[in-house]
C-alpha cells in the first residue's frame, strides 16, 4: 500500500522538507558532449541518481536502487558553466518502494566569454518520475 505526501508547486526552488534532497553545481568542461558546450541528458540522469540515492539514505539508511522511471523529459538544454539545481522528493511510500518525482533547474547561465546571460528565473531543464527500493531503517554501528 502507497501512502501519498502533500505536493510542492513545480516551480518551487525553495528549502528542502524532510522528503526531499537538493543539489547544486556548475556544469564543467568535461561534462560536455557535443558542440558548443552542450551537456547530455546522461549528465541529467546522474543527477537524478544522485538525488535519489539521498532520498533512499534518509529513508532507508542504505543507498537503496532505482527500480524504475516512469517517466523522463528534457525540456531545455544545459551547457558547459551552466549552474543546475537538482531537487527530488518522495510523493508516495511502500513498505520499501518509494515513489520519487524530480527536477533539475538551469538557475544561472554563462555565454562563452564567462558572462552572465539573463534569464527570469530557473529554468526547468528537466523532469522524472522513479520507483526507488529502500532498506530497513537500522540503527547506526559504532565504530
Amino acid at each position: 500500500m502507497l501512502t501519498l505526501i502533500s505536493h510542492r508547486r513545480e516551480n518551487d526552488v525553495s528549502a528542502p522538507s524532510q522528503d526531499e534532497a537538493r543539489i547544486r553545481l556548475r556544469l564543467a568542461p568535461s561534462d560536455a558532449r557535443y558542440a558548443g558546450g552542450l551537456v547530455p541528458g546522461s549528465k541529467v540522469m546522474e543527477i537524478f541518481a544522485d538525488l535519489e540515492t539521498e532520498l533512499a539514505l534518509l529513508e532507508g539508511g542504505d543507498e537503496g536502487l532505482c527500480a524504475a522511471y516512469d517517466s523522463v523529459e528534457f525540456l531545455a538544454p544545459l551547457r558547459v558553466g551552466d549552474y543546475v539545481e537538482g531537487v527530488a522528493r518522495v510523493t508516495s511510500r511502500g513498505n520499501s518502494s518509494r515513489k520519487v518525482e524530480a527536477r533539475v533547474y538551469r538557475v544561472l547561465s554563462v555565454d562563452e566569454n564567462g558572462c552572465r546571460l539573463e534569464q527570469d528565473g530557473p529554468v526547468l531543464a528537466a523532469t522524472a518520475t522513479a520507483t526507488i527500493v529502500v532498506g530497513r531503517s537500522r540503527p547506526a554501528q559504532a565504530s
